[in-house]
């Protein structure tokens, strides 16, 4: 892509930390990553910078996931894997269905509350595409491309995908013929599928060990941190085991204490700090910190802002009370997961 696009620039409009990829991982929730990418088109001058973002192959080829696409025996395997392997990466689902004479291709965003950004939609399509045509030596052309939004730049689009864009669809998929997806994978290698294949069951795998034993402790650590911090003794006996069992299993899944007790405070801190009868004092105590300004330093570092700028964008004046004595026994489940891109996650 020629236009380059500042990165700090860009974080403070989508109202991101500046050193947000300074970080070994990076966390991110699904709002926030729909404000990076809608603040990428707002930014860019160039109407397909989506498509082009969504065409680049390279990035794929160099994960294991992306290898095990396009080592595929068909289209529709392909198609299956990615939506399988895409569960390694961020919380969207990848959902193919075929019928008789045609067969649609739809992503979603599973703790999505807005509608996806435009930029992001056209990347991903595109990058499905990208993969059907690379795969199959440019033999798969879509029959239509079903968009939701209103209609804008069609000529860049339909020229990109090959057929018709159909604007305020339903849904934004792409609708192939249904035998395209029988169409064999030149870059087919079923030893590389076997080796690679291996590697990523095994850490679908851990992750979904990672993810039962990390949300159990998170769960009981947004019940428990109001006026004081929990500790690793508190946890295990609450959850029934020994503290060395707890140590043990979050070692296993390739987590620690810390980085769940930082999680659930972020996220239970988003969740407070939208309630405008929570004072900031307040919040501060539910999440077991000292003191008000040890809150305001962790917060800043979280997200490069002061906790009272950050309500002041994300809760409007309209928003309704909750009683701060039900807080801390409800939120329990009431968020979205927080993904990291340290394995090429979003």
């Amino acid at each position: 892509m020629d236009q380059k696009i500042a990165l700090p620039a860009l974080l403070r409009r989508a109202g991101l930390p500046v050193g947000l990829f300074e970080q070994e991982k990076v966390y991110v929730t699904t709002a926030q990553l729909f404000a990076l990418w809608r603040s990428v088109g707002e930014t860019s001058s160039d109407p397909g910078v989506g498509l082009k973002l969504g065409s680049e192959t390279r990035m794929a080829r160099s994960h294991p996931a992306g290898i095990a696409v396009l080592c595929s025996r068909t289209f529709e395997d392909a198609l299956q894997r990615l939506a399988r392997y895409k569960q390694l990466t961020c919380p969207e689902e990848i959902r193919v269905e075929r019928g008789a004479r045609e067969a649609s291709v739809e992503f979603f965003y599973v703790e999505a509350t807005e509608p996806q950004p435009d930029l992001l939609v056209d990347m991903v399509l595109s990058w499905i595409l990208s993969v059907g045509r690379h795969g199959t030596d440019s033999q798969i052309t879509p029959l239509r491309v079903d968009l939701a939004r209103p209609a804008k730049h069609r000529s860049v689009l339909e020229s990109h995908f090959g057929c018709r864009v159909h604007f305020k669809a339903d849904r934004n998929a792409l609708i192939f013929r249904s035998r395209d997806l029988d169409t064999p994978f030149v870059t087919h290698n079923e030893e590389m599928l076997e080796v690679i294949g291996t590697h990523l069951e095994l850490e679908l795998k851990a992750q979904n060990a990672s993810a039962n034993i990390g949300q159990q402790v998170k769960q009981t650590l947004s019940r428990s941190m109001a006026g004081k911090r929990p500790t690793l003794e508190d946890v295990a006996k609450e959850l029934g085991f020994g503290t060395r069992t707890l140590q043990r299993r979050l070692t296993d899944a390739g987590i620690t204490f810390q980085q769940l007790v930082e999680e659930t405070r972020r996220e239970l801190a988003h969740h407070f700090l939208k309630q405008r009868a929570v004072e900031l004092n307040e919040t501060a105590f539910l999440l077991g910190f000292e003191d008000a300004n040890s809150f305001y330093r962790a917060f800043q570092i979280w997200e490069g802002t002061s906790p009272g700028e950050w309500r002041a964008r994300h809760c409007p004046e309209e928003a309704v009370p909750l009683q701060t004595r039900q807080v801390a026994t409800s939120v329990t489940g009431a968020f979205g997961p927080v993904f990291t891109n340290a394995k090429g996650r979003k």
